[in-house]
């Protein structure tokens, strides 16, 4: 029978994608593992693969349509041996597919009612089900998605749920990214221990905050013609959406230390003086300011552990490595992508990652695997001319740690004055997870490791 081929969910918080371009055409044979589009999420654009073979029946969402809802169906593949005909089932999806958008919804007005739900639901109720029982389509690939309650679980997960009565949003995933699997549900059907029910919002939890002003109030202030309208992408959203949630959840507090840079500077210039060639002739590395800035930070969450964590409502995780995240400005946004276990590699390795990861991340070709999770990040706008400022945690991180310009500037020494180069940096830190005196120790760890350079090129 014929394959659905849905919109996969190609990171935990995914609900939309683009479809930006599709590479194979109707009627192409197509492989297991052959790269059949390219979908544009909030962070990079990525290639899907097949996982099955066959010929791709009809393209039911075409390239360059936006917010594809995950599990809408985005094309057919005909096994061998089928014709054409065979695609009938699945023609009722394409109206939703090419108008994703929820616009079309309010609009249809209460009298339109039967009509329009119809169309809506058709790509989140039969997708799930007919492909995540035997693996076929690209779910196979394990590219699960959301169920009901906002629950992270694969689509054979929530079908053996319902079948056995199990309320998904009690059982505890054992799955990447917290997900809730197939063996979970057998656990919980066993018996195995399960999540208290989630309790009832209380008056006292319950703040409303002011509606931002419309947008047609805000264009009556301008003159019409004065302006260039545009629209936000899936970044720009997703910027808003989690640093308005970090901001509103998290209490930040932030804490400011200066460090002096000098010796800094003279080790790096001597090691950029000293650093191997390679068979191209080029320097294998060139280390930059903030290369010993990831790595005196890393070193410093695990001289304090208490500080190196993420935060969970049911407990905290404490980190056994320091993966730290670096803000990387992109056009229309910024991206953090993740130097793992940062602790242990040497600034050589953790300069040509970060110039890799930099680069591709311009490029929008980061794997979510690269940017997400992490517990602090670091962010750097001193190559700007920026002197201090202080940044906005994302979470799950516990911290991040902004760093300002290197400048001169008068110090005292021993009861005399004397010139320094200076570089301010300020940390912003979740009161839940991080206490004050935990966050001082952390910056403090930070100033030690960052003064004494000689301590960073082991």
């Amino acid at each position: 029978m014929s394959i659905n081929i849905l919109m996969p969910a190609l990171s935990p918080t995914m609900e939309k994608g683009n479809l930006a371009k599709w590479l194979k055409k109707e009627g192409d044979p197509v492989k297991a593992g052959d790269v059949i589009a390219e979908i544009e999420t909030d962070k990079a654009t990525m290639e899907v693969e097949a996982v099955d073979e066959g010929t791709l029946g009809k393209i039911m969402v075409p390239e360059g349509t936006a917010d594809v809802p995950v599990n809408q169906v985005i094309a057919v593949l005909l096994e061998e041996g089928e014709s054409k005909s065979a695609i009938s089932g699945a023609k009722s999806t394409p109206a939703p597919a090419a108008k994703p958008a929820p616009a079309p919804k309010p609009s249809a007005a209460p009298k339109a009612a039967p009509p329009t739900p119809q169309p809506a639901k058709a790509p989140d109720a039969p997708a799930p089900k007919p492909k995540a029982t035997n693996g076929k389509g690209l779910e196979g690939k394990g590219l699960e998605s959301k169920g009901p309650g906002g629950v992270f679980a694969s689509p054979l997960a929530r079908r053996l749920a319902k079948e056995g009565g199990i309320d998904l949003a009690r059982v505890q995933g054992s799955g990447p990214h917290g997900r809730v699997i197939a063996r979970d549900i057998e656990a919980a059907k066993g018996g195995a221990p399960m999540r208290a029910p989630a309790a009832a919002p209380t008056a006292a939890l319950s703040i409303e905050f002011p509606a931002a002003m419309p947008d047609d109030k805000v264009r009556a202030l301008f003159e019409e013609g004065s302006y260039e309208f545009v629209p936000h992408d899936l970044m720009r959203k997703a910027i808003a959406r989690r640093l308005t949630e970090s901001k509103l959840t998290i209490p930040h507090y932030y804490l400011t230390i200066d460090c002096e840079i000098d010796e800094l500077l003279k080790a790096r210039e001597e090691v950029n003086a000293s650093a191997a060639k390679g068979a191209d002739g080029k320097p294998r590395f060139k280390l930059s300011v903030n290369d010993f800035v990831i790595k005196a930070f890393a070193l410093a969450l695990i001289e304090v552990p208490d500080a190196n964590v993420s935060w969970l409502d049911s407990g905290m995780l404490r980190h056994k490595h320091a993966d730290v995240g670096v803000a990387v400005a992109i056009k229309g946004g910024l991206i953090t992508p993740i130097i793992r276990h940062a602790e242990e590699k040497t600034l050589g390795v953790i300069s040509n990652e970060m110039r890799d990861l930099g680069l591709r991340a311009r490029n929008r070709k980061l794997k979510p695997s690269e940017y997400e999770g992490g517990s602090a990040a670091v962010s750097n706008l001193g190559m700007y001319g920026v002197k201090e400022f202080a940044a906005v945690i994302n979470p799950p991180h516990a911290s991040i740690l902004a760093v300002g310009a290197g400048e001169q500037r008068a110090v005292v020494r021993s009861g005399k004055v004397a010139v320094a180069t200076v570089m301010t940096a300020t940390l912003s830190a979740d009161h839940r997870a991080v206490d004050g005196a935990v966050g001082a120790q952390l910056l403090a760890a930070f100033k030690n490791n960052i003064e004494k350079p000689v301590a960073l090129l082991a």
